[in-house]
């Protein structure tokens, strides 16, 4: 489903989108993730 695609998560440093990414990459191998916040002391 997600493999080879680029996928884009917004919120991506709150609790949801840190355990949405993690599930993505052991599930599938996706081509490009890209994460998005506001919170740019949270992002690394």
């Amino acid at each position: 489903m997600f493999n080879n695609q680029t996928i884009l998560i917004t919120g991506g440093t709150g609790s949801f989108g840190k355990k949405y990414t993690k599930i993505i990459l052991e599930k599938y191998k996706p081509k490009k993730i890209i994460i998005l916040s506001r919170d740019e002391l949270k992002q690394f």
